[in-house]
């Protein structure tokens, strides 16, 4: 990655439909708190208007794609986010890099 350049992270994904939001709300901004201590992202959470169950986490601002990238996939393991998930869903990831 060119020096200067720097990619934001999209994750989305679908909530199991018996999830209580309150729990799972907490359980990200735990995990994106102790993301934030070890790499300086914050991260933001965002819900779809039109579905209550679609969330969006962004990270923005990221110069080390493939550290952040570690990082994260550690926090979502030892935080066990997979567990709030829809029956077979995943959080999907997409990355967008600054004035490409």
């Amino acid at each position: 990655m060119p020096l200067g350049e720097t990619t934001h992270f999209y994750l989305y994904y679908r909530l199991r439909a018996d999830e209580d939001a309150e729990l799972a709300r907490n359980r990200v901004r735990t995990m994106q708190a102790a993301l934030e201590a070890q790499t300086g992202i914050a991260g933001r959470l965002m819900q779809r208007a039109d579905d209550a169950t679609t969330w969006m986490e962004i990270y923005e601002g990221v110069s080390d794609r493939a550290g952040f990238a570690a990082a994260l996939e550690a926090m979502t393991l030892a935080h066990r986010m997979g567990e709030m998930l829809e029956p077979g869903g995943r959080r999907h990831t997409e990355c967008f890099l600054e004035n490409p």
